[in-house]
């Protein structure tokens, strides 16, 4: 036609499309729909599909029905030795010794359990193949005749209000193990929020005046503050450290020399006003609100916190129930007393360090050294024990009392290790009791071989203590999970059922 441009086309005639296109085309479409659906998975797309509810933070609200308010969760540095004190092994004393092939039994060592719950950070030859006898006696206490040994005076009174979990296993053989008994995972992959963290998360607060996870405790090692890290979760749910010294209980928290309290009120709020302006500029900013909700708390602990810590208000008997009048115990119970006033004042969970670190490692001298920590911290833990039930709080309160791991049967020997007395570290077993609300008193669950090597009736990794508070807590650790932070099967962990009631 005169007068026309034709008009030409770049692709295929008739509207076909080029086979390269169509490749390219169906290749990416696939790559999206599988990104599409791991995204799914973990949360982030959540809001935009109408065939899975949008993903929300907590509402304060528990999830079920919650059998306590709070936790005090004793924590015992270094690593207790199992057997010198809440799950004995007379075998032990009979094969003294002997190695573990002498003794006619199965031999720990070639049990696929060995295999299946160790991953070594540190060299897996750590030898100690020749039986070592307990280094103390041991007797049936309670109604129940629970086995504990003579170390424990003090807390062998408290036993029928004791669940005692005997079958307990982590996987790092070297210290990380005690970082990894708060937050869930090995060293060797990626950290999780501590469970103090993830019930300040899931909860509301009871307590506008004080801090819902409370760390107390003294250390030189800064990697303790691991502890108590609320890691992805953010720093406003991490454990705050509060000192025992009524006149400066918080660090920095008290007034510079010559500022009044209402100039310091002032500045407080001329900060808040501050960070109001720039959260509204930058509303997606969780540093941010963060920062304004701790300046905010900060405030109020300044007046509320001193009250707290301030253990001359208890009367002498109560402080001699917790063995502060003694030198030997008297810091413990300090502490622990401390955590029986924020308990009853509303802190979910409080995390009390009864121990220096690695306190408990007694690779030699394990009679002498175990002894001497059982004295520190026996009459302490049993004081606590008893005040929480003649207050009536142990409807309220629930106690945990754990280590990182327990220690090997056999005899510590290594090179430069001379005159050998102590056993190692034992990821393997050990043993965890809790008591107080929700808890079964009398109550012996899960047990060891017959030299305390393997858990082997009802087996429980570290992240069952978790799911068993959160239980109790009225929360559903699977319900916990953040949008782009999937959280492996092993760390959801499973309550114990059969120590609660």
């Amino acid at each position: 036609m005169a007068g026309h441009h034709r008009q030409t086309k770049s692709g295929p005639p008739c509207g076909r499309i080029r086979r390269r296109t169509f490749l390219a085309d169906v290749g990416n479409g696939l790559t999206g729909l599988a990104l599409g659906s791991m995204l799914a998975r973990d949360g982030v797309v959540r809001a935009d599909a109408p065939e899975i509810p949008a993903w929300s933070p907590p509402d304060g609200r528990p999830q079920g029905d919650p059998k306590t308010k709070s936790v005090i969760w004793i924590f015992l540095s270094g690593g207790v030795s199992h057997l010198e004190t809440w799950d004995p092994k007379p075998l032990l004393n009979k094969y003294a010794g002997k190695t573990y092939d002498a003794t006619g039994l199965p031999s720990p060592f070639k049990s696929p359990l060995f295999r299946e719950r160790s991953r070594a950070v540190v060299g897996e030859d750590r030898t100690h193949s020749e039986i070592f006898p307990l280094q103390v006696g041991f007797k049936k206490r309670g109604q129940v005749g629970v086995e504990i040994s003579d170390w424990w005076p003090h807390l062998s009174t408290c036993v029928d209000d004791i669940a005692f979990v005997r079958s307990m296993y982590t996987t790092d053989n070297d210290h990380a193990a005690e970082f990894q008994m708060h937050h869930g995972r090995h060293k060797l992959d990626e950290r999780q929020p501590v469970i103090g963290s993830w019930i300040n998360y899931g909860l509301g607060t009871l307590n506008e005046d004080l801090p819902q996870f409370v760390f107390l405790g003294q250390y030189k090692d800064p990697r303790v503050r691991e502890d108590f890290n609320a890691d992805y979760l953010g720093p406003q749910y991490s454990g705050v450290e509060l000192s025992l010294d009524p006149k400066n209980p918080l660090p920095f928290g008290t007034l510079a020399p010559g500022v009044l309290a209402e100039e310091q009120a002032n500045e407080f709020a001329l900060i808040r006003e501050l960070n109001q302006l720039s959260s509204v500029e930058y509303p997606e900013d969780d540093q941010l609100r963060a920062r304004i909700k701790a300046y905010e708390l900060a405030f109020r602990m300044q007046g509320s916190v001193p009250e707290v810590v301030n253990l001359a208000q208890e009367s002498p008997e109560t402080q001699s129930l917790y063995g502060i009048d003694q030198e030997g115990t008297a810091i413990y119970g300090r502490r622990l007393l401390a955590a029986r006033r924020l308990a009853e004042r509303g802190v979910r969970f409080t995390l009390v360090y009864l121990s220096d670190y690695g306190e408990w490692d007694s690779h030699s001298k394990l009679k002498d050294l175990h002894a001497q920590s059982c004295a520190r911290v026996d009459r302490p833990i049993a004081g606590l024990l008893k005040d929480l039930k003649r207050r009536g709080l142990t409807d309220d309160v629930t106690v945990v009392c754990c280590t990182e791991f327990g220690r090997t049967p056999g005899l510590e020997v290594r090179p430069g290790l001379t005159s050998p007395t102590g056993r190692d570290h034992h990821p393997h077993a050990f043993t965890v009791w809790f008591a107080g609300a929700g808890i079964k008193g009398a109550t012996v669950h899960g047990a060891t071989d017959e030299l305390g090597f393997h858990a082997v009736e009802s087996p429980h990794y570290v992240t069952d203590i978790h799911a068993t508070l959160l239980h109790l807590m009225g929360l559903d650790s699977r319900k916990l999970d953040i949008p782009g932070r999937k959280r492996l099967e092993i760390d959801y962990g499973r309550p114990i059922h059969e120590i609660l009631t």
